[in-house]
């Protein structure tokens, strides 16, 4: 345990340091500043993990999670029978799960129940609370507080929408830390399904999907201030609503066709990265074998990779795995890396290490996203644009750093519980 612990509390050092040796201005981070961002993470993390009454809380929403995923699926055995989850017309030995009809249709049903709440007006309230939170304890500026709580809940280019009035009067600090949390952390539209996935692999895999998209938003934060420091005034700002609805059912309407873009883009893309990850092993596996094992993308990631998950935590027995899963999400993209990490056993990486990576893993940050920040935040802001290009790649490296550090944070409180 100690030498997990030294491990763990070196890899925070060494992820802090090495955004100040790449920041804009060294002269300008302020050392404070960046322990009160820990203390607010680990604050945050201690809380959710330790705390009994808080642990409840979070079960109850993962419960509810499970209860919409049952209700989901209630709707795919209506539309797609045996398929989607039915009755089989037939005797069946095998696996009789299909992906595509059991488990992502769930994205559509979040993405109207989000639309819901938004003209609830129960989703803005809990936008507000958390901005007022993150203002108090970070000291930053009010739009950057509304973004940065939206962020739990809304993905890299719908949480800008919030404070779309003030974007343009930013400066570049809090541009980049806007950029960094959209990397760093996920939306709730797909957090149900990230969990649905790991529910065989990782325990409790709703409320650590949860906890992460919480918890990642500080470090995003404080690691983004080192990089580009903020030496002008705070932009003010307050919610500003981009969704109007006629009544609940347009909200209905409107959240249940944005899912389904969500659902075919999700499919799209795994199709394509399956059969391109196929293609470049099969390419790989013509060259000469190493340690009598063929060459596979997976395991040049995990080489490249396995130093950074040994500075989170993970021993390194683990480290090749975990390390392959980190330049998956990096490389292709999250999803298809928390389908890797689902196929991991008990044998092949231990509990903790797969909670680690769990954190590491929940957030936006791989190179196809850098082009999604560039398109829809450049275009909400197009006064910022060139700001936005000209930050992305360090953006996407904080984000990364960010998801790290929040599973580094967790591996060092896992111990304590």
């Amino acid at each position: 345990m100690a030498q997990n612990l030294f491990q763990a509390s070196f890899g925070i050092l060494f992820f802090i340091v090495f955004c100040w040796v790449i920041s804009e201005n060294r002269k300008n981070v302020h050392s404070f500043q960046v322990i009160i961002g820990l203390m607010v993470q680990f604050a945050f993390a201690a809380v959710i993990m330790h705390v009994p009454f808080v642990q409840k809380f979070f079960k109850w929403i993962a419960n509810g999670v499970m209860a919409l995923k049952d209700a989901t699926m209630e709707g795919t055995k209506f539309v797609f029978g045996f398929i989607g989850g039915g009755d089989l017309p037939f005797e069946s030995t095998g696996n009789t799960f299909v992906f595509a009809f059991q488990a992502l249709p769930m994205i559509i049903v979040v993405s109207a129940l989000s639309m819901l709440l938004f003209h609830w007006r129960i989703l803005p309230l809990m936008v507000r609370g958390i901005s007022w939170l993150m203002r108090k304890s970070m000291g930053i500026g009010g739009g950057l507080g509304v973004c940065s709580a939206a962020q739990v809940f809304l993905g890299q280019t719908e949480a800008p929408l919030l404070v779309r009035p003030y974007l343009k009067d930013m400066n570049r600090s809090e541009i980049f830390s806007i950029m960094c949390m959209g990397f760093a952390t996920t939306s709730a539209t797909i957090m149900g399904l990230y969990a649905l996935v790991l529910e065989q692999t990782v325990p409790n895999s709703m409320v650590h999907i949860l906890t992460a998209s919480i918890i990642s938003v500080p470090a995003a934060l404080t690691l983004s201030r080192i990089v580009v420091p903020n030496t002008q005034d705070r932009t003010s700002g307050k919610l500003h609503s981009p969704y109007e609805f006629s009544g609940s059912m347009d909200a209905i309407s409107k959240g249940t066709t944005d899912g389904i873009r969500l659902f075919i883009n999700v499919l799209a893309m795994l199709i394509v990265f399956v059969a391109l990850v196929t293609l470049v092993n099969m390419i790989l596996g013509n060259l000469p074998y190493f340690n009598n094992e063929p060459i596979t993308l997976q395991r040049m990631l995990g080489a490249v990779m396995a130093p950074v998950t040994w500075l989170m935590g993970v021993p390194w027995k683990d480290a090749l795995s975990a390390g392959s899963l980190l330049g998956i999400k990096t490389i292709l993209n999250e999803f298809y890396a928390f389908t890797e990490l689902a196929k991991i056993t008990d044998a092949q990486m231990s509990v903790h290490s797969r909670i680690i990576m769990t954190y590491a893993l929940c957030g936006f940050a791989n190179i196809s996203s850098v082009g999604i920040m560039i398109g829809g935040f450049g275009s909400i802001v197009p006064e910022q644009r060139n700001e936005i290009i000209s930050l992305s790649f360090k953006a996407l490296i904080v984000g990364t750093l960010s998801s790290c550090l929040s599973g580094t944070v967790v591996g060092i409180l896992w111990w304590f519980g």
